[in-house]
């Protein structure tokens, strides 16, 4: 089948495909703190974004620190609030028989048994975290590890399971999350149990205000770019091992929604100079404070961008950009993250390709979070838009759809569908010819870099690289242009084509005066010198 007959038969499938869980702002409170004007601020902007009914906007008289107490948490929010949205009639209560298990008898118990609600959004100045109180032992004699007889938690996961807070429930520990991978929307609702809670937040307000714009431009526009995965690969230490599995899962996910994905295997996480362009999702793990390229002056996120670093006190603290991780991804152009406020142990933190996987199937990113959540009342915090559904469309219809309006994301629209035809089977002079004839190649750095990577691997290694210095001059990010230098130099070099590669680096260094790789790439041109004079003699 010719490509332009599958384009065809797939804007067909697309067109035809049900259509999915209604997400609107109808189904979304917002609470703010009503001690914090920014809060309120944060709150009106994204209920008239989303457009949330007035009625299901809320403010609490709470501490403005990101730490409350059990108690002040319990009085001035958990309470007020399930009080307010039963009297408010965005969800009703129930007897709700429970049958017979090997530690009770049958009996009921008071639930939600309808809501018109299944989102929380907490608005930068709410609480972070519930300091831990004082627990015996006798307190949790179910649970055998020591390190878990805590009653810490984040403020959004205590708030998750808030449709159960008329039933017997322990606060020491983990508690069960009854629709952890769940693949039906449907059951992620607080009939089951579940609150959707994510947060508008970061270092500061404005940072946590824009992140609903962002989402809803990239739910517009679509969500582009590249895929970033850091495995730790440590495959003989048990501990650690599940971990690696997940990002893995997280890339093969990544690849087969026809991202270009870069997977970093080393113990360490992604090196400073690694030219990381166009991130559109990252998941990695595990460093203390933000590292490597997030550390850069600029950080090329893509709008929407979905970016999660796995660390026990990754959201320790929203409040700074160097501290951590979720509030310096935030302030380098993330749109969502997930973090840990303290200690969760692995087993309890979200599970990536749970994650991913729901994402891609088309959940928003609050339904996405929670089905990747083994576990409530612990350690988890959620910063995002909750509605925000990054792959509600085909990518089949992008193309057209960017193309009407001249959208320059197009590139995007075409790349993903090269690969994604890489995937099922497409031959690759099929797509080389594809990429050839494709008006908008000739004005991509993207659409050129792709069709050199094809040349490449038909082995037509001097299309290739004249193709790549081509992309050069058709205005790459820097980050960008940085691994189109480093890629022509290696394949140069595999040409024997060392002069021209000597100039290459030079450029590159020229390009780029503060680049993090700088005294690596000045060692291979030295070496390149000496070898060069040898021949000469």
């Amino acid at each position: 089948m010719s490509i332009s007959m599958r384009l065809v038969l797939l804007t067909l499938l697309a067109l035809l495909a049900p259509a999915g869980v209604r997400a609107g702002g109808d189904e979304v409170v917002v609470i703010y703190n009503s001690r914090v004007p920014e809060s309120q601020a944060v709150a009106a902007h994204y209920a008239a974004a989303r457009r949330v009914p007035a009625k299901q906007v809320f403010g609490f008289a709470l501490t403005a620190n990101e730490v409350i107490s059990r108690a002040e948490f319990r009085a001035d929010l958990q309470q007020p609030l399930a009080k307010a949205l039963a009297a408010a009639g965005l969800w009703k209560l129930g007897q709700t028989p429970i049958p017979a298990s090997a530690t009770s008898p049958a009996h009921s118990e008071t639930r939600v048994v309808a809501a018109k609600i299944r989102y929380a959004v907490l608005c930068y100045g709410m609480p972070l975290k519930i300091a831990p109180g004082s627990v015996s032992d006798d307190e949790a004699p179910y649970i055998t590890r020591p390190e878990l007889r805590r009653d810490d938690a984040s403020v959004d996961s205590e708030l998750a399971w808030l449709p159960l807070i008329h039933t017997e429930m322990s606060l020491v520990g983990p508690l069960p999350n009854s629709v952890f991978g769940s693949t039906n929307r449907l059951l992620l609702s607080p009939t089951n149990g579940l609150l959707l809670v994510t947060r508008l937040d970061g270092p500061t307000a404005e940072i946590a205000s824009n992140l609903v714009a962002k989402a809803i431009l990239a739910e517009r526009d679509g969500l582009w770019g590249r895929a970033y995965i850091d495995t730790r690969n440590e495959p003989t230490n048990a501990s650690f091992y599940p971990g690696d599995v997940w990002m893995r899962e997280g890339a093969a996910i990544c690849r087969n929604q026809g991202f270009d994905v870069d997977v970093d295997t080393n113990l360490a996480t992604f090196p400073v100079a690694y030219p990381m362009s166009h991130i559109a999702i990252y998941a990695g793990w595990y460093d203390g404070d933000v590292s490597g390229p997030f550390t850069l002056p600029a950080v090329e996120f893509m709008t929407g961008a979905i970016a999660y670093h796995l660390h026990s006190y990754s959201a320790a603290t929203l409040r700074s950009t160097t501290q951590s991780w979720c509030g310096p991804l935030l302030a380098k152009g993330a749109t969502c993250t997930m973090g840990c406020v303290n200690e969760p142990y692995l087993q309890f933190t979200p599970h990536v390709g749970v994650f991913l996987n729901s994402l891609a199937c088309g959940c928003t990113f609050g339904e996405a979070a929670w089905a990747a959540q083994p576990a409530l009342s612990w350690q988890t915090t959620v910063i995002g838009d909750p509605l925000y559904q990054p792959f509600k469309e085909k990518p089949i219809v992008w193309p057209a759809r960017l193309a009407r309006t001249q959208n320059p994301l197009v590139e995007w629209a075409y790349e993903r569908l090269v690969n994604l035809d890489l995937i099922h089977g497409a031959r690759l002079p099929q797509l080389e010819g594809f990429l050839e004839n494709l008006p908008a190649t000739a004005r991509s750095a993207v659409l050129t870099e792709k069709l050199a990577e094809i040349y490449a691997a038909l082995g037509k290694p001097s299309s290739a690289i004249d193709t790549w210095q081509n992309a050069l001059k058709l205005n790459p990010s820097p980050q960008q242009r940085l691994r189109l230098r480093q890629t022509l130099g290696e394949k140069l070099l595999a040409l024997g084509r060392q002069a021209d590669a000597i100039e290459n680096f030079e450029k590159l260094l020229a390009e780029a005066p503060d680049y993090a790789g700088k005294a690596k790439i000045e060692a291979e041109l030295h070496n390149l010198a000496g070898t060069n004079a040898t021949e000469i003699k």
